[in-house]
């Protein structure tokens, strides 16, 4: 990651003289630049999840990550993981340059709105000079990402048309969606745990949705399979537009766009002890990584540990089972209710120590699921000694620190 040699120390200064404003004002500034952006620039609605902006997930992360970097100006280098992950997800939309200048140009204007007299001309030069710092980071890093993806056997860059060739039910709520290019040409290849961004206009929706969803099997080259759980809500307005449009509308033979696999989250072999651990609809990027380290026939240990609510919504149950059986690998299933008759199932939250077998701390740990679900485990984990540079985790929507 690049230093920031374009800001002076006294632009540090003042940029981080702002933030006990910023944080004090707390959820106003982002609302107010979301509100200000989608009316002068109502196409963004296009790219952006309105759901998250509906429930405040998009706007706290938006706001964290803007302080985040303030405090952090002099050491961006303690950013560099979230800088990637959230340059993975910005491909996945196919953020554009101009994009960056829409945004930069609506958040100094928010802070001259909200800060008032305090926004001085030193200050806001301050903050356009840092803003376009991280700008041009995340254009820099983007631009590499685009490159590799459309230079790749059977890559692109931006939209490529897909139909949906096959639809496969695997539990209550999760269906899985198998897509080929209408091009018949070959697709690339990507790393057991990334996800890829699907497009489309739902008519239950007055914008293009963009969302992103995990590949819930191992490469082969020529199509790509997500698999999608049905998101409810105690009000039907705000059940998952995209999720139950999918489920409900989307039939073979229709056609998506979507955009090239991404994201930093994914199985990298080190050759040595692999434990997939997974809650809920967690369980795809696992499936993916599972599915790879069988073709694989990988000689290290290999431990999958999975929690749902209940059989019922238990997917890939018997793919997982026959997999682990197979390769003499062990599977360990929690159901927080309902009975657990099953041979190494258990009632409840998942517990590591219930499992008679000494997990190998020198091992790669990945998490996927609720990021509760998530900082519980990893918790456990610490307890065991696993030290914190083994456990990798992927969180679904805005990101959040375990």
């Amino acid at each position: 990651m690049q230093s920031n040699q374009a800001l002076s120390v006294q632009d540090i200064s003042l940029v981080q003289s702002t933030l006990p404003l910023i944080e004090q004002a707390g959820d106003a500034v982002t609302a107010h630049f979301y509100q200000r952006m989608f009316h002068h620039n109502p196409e963004l609605k296009d790219i952006f999840n309105l759901t998250n902006q509906e429930t405040g997930r998009q706007k706290a992360a938006l706001f964290e990550a803007i302080v985040a970097y303030a405090k952090n100006l002099d050491n961006i280098s303690v950013l560099k993981h979230a800088v990637e992950r959230i340059a993975n997800k910005h491909v996945s939309f196919h953020i554009k340059p101009d994009d960056y200048n829409i945004v930069g140009h609506h958040l100094i204007e928010t802070m001259r709105e909200l800060l008032g007299e305090h926004f001085t001309q030193a200050i806001e030069k301050a903050w356009s000079t840092a803003y376009q710092v991280l700008a041009n980071l995340f254009i820099n890093l983007e631009e590499e990402l685009y490159v590799n993806r459309e230079t790749a056997t059977g890559g692109w860059r931006g939209k490529r048309a897909f139909s949906l060739v096959d639809k496969i039910q695997e539990s209550e709520l999760v269906t899985s969606f198998v897509f080929e290019p209408i091009d018949q040409q070959p697709v690339m290849n990507y790393c057991p745990g990334q996800y890829i961004g699907i497009e489309l206009k739902p008519t239950t929706s007055p914008y293009n949705e963009i969302r992103q969803y995990s590949l819930s099997t191992s490469p082969n080259g020529k199509s790509y399979r997500i698999s999608v759980k049905r998101e409810l809500s105690d009000v039907s307005e705000r059940n998952g537009v995209m999720s139950n449009y999918l489920h409900d509308h989307l039939s073979l033979g229709d056609i998506v766009d979507l955009h090239a696999p991404t994201g930093d989250f994914y199985w990298l072999d080190r050759q040595r002890p692999v434990v997939l651990i997974s809650a809920g609809v967690g369980i795809t990027p696992m499936q993916a990584m599972l599915d790879t380290l069988a073709q694989n026939n990988y000689p290290q240990q290999v431990i999958y540990l999975h929690a749902c609510e209940n059989e019922a919504q238990h997917s890939f149950a018997k793919h997982t089972a026959q997999q682990c059986q197979q390769q003499g690998w062990q599977a360990y299933t929690w159901y927080r209710e309902g009975a657990a008759d099953q041979p190494d199932t258990f009632t409840g939250i998942m517990d590591f120590s219930v499992i008679d077998l000494p997990l190998d701390t020198n091992g790669d740990f990945y998490l996927c699921g609720p990021v509760g679900f998530m900082q519980f485990a990893k918790q456990q984990l610490l307890k065991l000694g696993v030290d914190e540079s083994c456990i990798h985790y992927e969180v679904f929507g805005p990101h959040a620190n375990l």
